[in-house]
């Protein structure tokens, strides 16, 4: 099972002084924090894409690719490139570039976005939102497949037998599907044999297992192996030396980012600190605690989900760099290794 970190890149206000993080010093953190994650031993390192004056994750294969000469081993990966509103032509060129200069660790995770300002910023109508998608996944998994491409589509001009390059060092370079959620995206990804990664960061994780059985479903009826085919999931959380410490540093944070966002899309509710707490529970979708808590919660949904990768979601709003440094060695060094050595009991 592969463990690793997924972040947005978050600029938001300092809760005691109010400052805000230039995107340029969030953006040189996150390659510190990769190059830690490295050195830890985790696997992977996954940036989201996202247009906004809060988050500095405009081109995750940009800031991927700045840490890719400087470690070794850990995996890098878009979380997630916003293929709806992109040109699956320059996805390819900048993760296969990437690929070439981390010598095969670069991965595409695409998805349609559930934030919207890549739309109307690149000239796309929301009315387009799933056809966008289906088109360009088409495109894209064409491109991975053959160096000389022809396609028609209508959503960007046709393509007449062209070359795409560089070609990745991973043949093919990979490919997942990104969900919230949502049915038709499991059995997409099954039905083309994709790895899948559920965003879970509500409610119980366990809740998703009807759509891990519609993914593999649709994976056997496609004729894929679905014993073979990867399952991540990605969550909110943090680790600290207590589960007492995790809570008091991520709370506040969290509640302000998350109000922020559901006062943009209408939630009923501000986000409380009983909501918090009961999402750290065993059985929630919170992953904060110290580090034999943490591994607890992903060994269990390691049981209901039978998962191969698990994102932890490191800061939903502004967090002090050194104790993200932290968070991450702890993931590395204490969570990682018990989850190991658990599932290597069989």
């Amino acid at each position: 099972m592969e463990i690793g970190i997924s972040t947005f890149l978050e600029t938001t206000p300092d809760l005691q002084t109010g400052a805000i993080m230039s995107h340029a010093e969030r953006l040189r953190n996150a390659v510190e924090e990769i190059v830690l994650a490295d050195q830890v031993g985790l696997d992977v390192y996954g940036i989201g894409e996202h247009h906004r004056a809060d988050y500095a994750g405009t081109s995750p294969a940009v800031v991927l690719a700045a840490a890719a000469s400087v470690t070794k081993r850990i995996r890098l990966t878009s979380a997630v490139t916003v293929l709806s509103s992109d040109d699956p032509v320059r996805v390819y060129q900048a993760f296969s570039t990437l690929d070439g200069l981390s010598n095969g660790r670069a991965e595409i995770m695409a998805g349609r976005g559930s934030f919207i300002e890549s739309f109307p910023l690149f000239g796309y109508s929301l009315d387009d939102y799933n056809e966008l998608f289906e088109e360009k996944l088409d495109l894209l998994l064409k491109i991975r497949e053959s160096e000389k491409v022809s396609w028609q589509g209508n959503f960007r001009p046709d393509i007449p037998n062209l070359g795409v390059y560089p070609r990745s060092v991973q043949s093919p370079l990979p490919v997942w599907i990104a969900s919230g959620g949502n049915s038709e995206s499991a059995i997409r990804a099954g039905l083309l044999g994709l790895p899948i990664a559920f965003a879970i960061i509500g409610g119980m994780p366990e809740s998703f297992a009807p759509l891990v059985a519609l993914y593999k479903e649709a994976a056997r009826q496609a004729g894929h192996n679905p014993d073979t085919l990867q399952i991540a999931t990605h969550s909110h959380g943090f680790i600290s030396d207590t589960s007492d410490r995790a809570a008091e540093l991520f709370f506040a944070p969290t509640q302000a980012q998350m109000n922020v966002i559901g006062r943009e899309r209408g939630w009923s509710q501000p986000y409380s600190r009983a909501t918090f707490d009961a999402a750290r529970s065993m059985r929630g979708a919170l992953y904060v605690g110290d580090s034999e808590y943490v591994a607890e919660k992903i060994l269990l949904l390691r049981k209901n989900l039978g998962v191969t990768r698990f994102f932890l979601h490191l800061n939903v709003g502004t967090m002090p760099h050194r104790e993200m440094l932290h968070a991450i060695e702890l993931l590395g060094t204490k969570v990682a290794p018990i989850v190991r050595k658990e599932l290597a009991k069989g």
